[in-house]
């Protein structure tokens, strides 16, 4: 599904952007106070008007120029917020006037290139169309009167205005009803042709012990659960030096290319084989991929004496062979006697969840600068990593880009843990994380 349009409030300090966040959200969760400076870090908001749902992105009060280091900051992050939002609501002060700072964000807004929308706040009476008169000059567009803390005003007519071209909810359900694309690889003769023809109920694909059977890529639809799923079945992926050239190189092609295609995919692994290298091999491939990971151990009816701790060695053994695949959930699974087949649509769906997941920039920031001070980064050569700022940019896999002061002194170690971070913070089990670096000065 598309992400929700982006909205961003901008104003100086003090105008009543949090007040307006809290008025459209319902409720007082962004900090409200006549100090200027309160709000610091880009806040993130869903809000719905007229079955018409964005997000809102609280910024803090913009002083052009300003040398204060924290000023400096807010400034950074309202220049990062209306650099990614698709349109922006610039708040000025009805009651105190136009204020030559009000000048300067009004130049900046106007580069942005983005829709800009002026709310004149803090107008109660009647004489509206007076007070937002001289609002006129800063060359942004009609004016309107809005009262942030009572509600009344043109709050409605604003919003209207944002939202005119936005899609509405029910009609985003109608046409991105998502169907999850999922992918079962693995080696020759594991049994992902068995798992499919089981899942479907059919003999849907070619079964035969002789490797290779499966030539091209099949793609089947199915709903598990009332949601909607394509299995896609692939050729085994054998090493590049036994693969023969012509039909099988082709096929094999078409594997990986369903890896890259797909939403989620299921590693089959053969349980009587257990773990091979080209096991490790195609596992590679799919994090490279950037795919979320579902390991499905096949074949598990032939282990014979199994006890209680059958399963966990096994996992253990797993997770000693593969240790940089230890956030990828397992299941032990039988094509044969269908035992948890129906924890494939499960976990896919979990895991897609995971992979198209957002976080909202303030509280990514707030686990990264806590990260941060509870194990800062060894210095090198008398200089130490700053971490400024992280935001998420992309999703399928999570990406996030971590602005510092210098993007030498992040070693693999600090990565890894930054990760892991993430991780027991967010989840993102199943899928990749991968993280950026880009260089800011502190007071850039």
């Amino acid at each position: 599904m598309e992400r929700k349009p982006l909205v961003a409030i901008v104003g100086r300090p003090n105008v009543g952007k949090s007040t307006f966040v809290n008025r459209l959200i319902g409720n007082r969760q962004s900090i409200v106070d006549d100090m200027p400076g309160v709000t610091r870090d880009r806040i993130y908001f869903d809000v719905e008007w007229q079955h018409k749902q964005f997000t809102v992105i609280d910024t803090g009060g913009i002083i052009p120029g300003d040398d204060d280091e924290i000023m400096l900051s807010i400034y950074t992050q309202a220049e990062t917020a209306c650099s990614e939002a698709d349109k922006i609501v610039f708040i000025v002060d009805g009651k105190e006037g136009i204020n030559p700072i009000d000048y300067d964000i009004a130049n900046i807004l106007r580069q942005s290139g983005k829709p800009v929308f002026l709310a004149v706040n803090k107008i109660d009476s009647h004489n509206a169309a007076l007070m937002t008169s001289e609002f006129y000059s800063l060359a942004i567009g009609e004016p309107v009167a809005i009262s942030a803390l009572h509600g009344s005003g043109g709050v409605g007519d604003l919003l209207d205005m944002i939202t005119e071209d936005f899609i509405p909810d029910y009609k985003i359900q109608e046409e991105e009803e998502k169907i999850v694309r999922i992918a079962i690889v693995g080696r020759p003769n594991a049994g992902k042709s068995s798992i499919v023809n089981s899942l479907l109920g059919e003999k849907r694909v070619i079964v035969s012990d002789v490797s290779g059977t499966t030539r091209d890529s099949i793609d089947s639809k199915l709903v598990y659960e009332n949601q909607e799923f394509i299995i896609i079945d692939t050729a085994g992926i054998r090493k590049k030096s036994r693969v023969d050239y012509g039909v099988e190189k082709f096929a094999v092609d078409r594997a990986i290319r369903s890896i890259r295609e797909c939403d989620v995919t299921i590693l089959v692994i053969d349980a009587k084989e257990g773990i091979s290298d080209q096991d490790k091999k195609i596992a590679s491939i799919i994090t490279e991929a950037g795919k979320g990971m579902v390991i499905a151990v096949n074949k598990w009816d032939l282990i014979e004496d199994k006890n209680p701790n059958t399963l966990n060695k096994f996992e253990q053994n797993l997770i000693r062979e593969i240790p940089f695949l230890s956030y990828i959930p397992k299941i032990y699974i039988s094509a044969k006697t269908h035992q948890r087949l129906n924890q494939i649509f499960i976990k896919a769906n979990e895991i897609y969840a995971q992979s198209v997941k957002r976080i909202s920039t303030g509280l990514l920031n707030k686990v990264i600068n806590d990260a941060y001070v509870m194990n800062p980064p060894q210095s090198v050569k008398n200089k130490r990593l700053k971490i400024l700022y992280t935001t998420q940019v992309d999703v399928q896999p999570p990406t996030f880009v971590l602005f510092t002061n210098n993007g030498t002194l992040l070693k693999d170690h600090y990565k890894r843990y930054i990760e892991n971070k993430l991780r027991e913070a967010f989840g993102f089990f199943g899928v990749p994380v991968r993280i950026s670096v880009r260089e800011r000065s502190a007071k850039q």
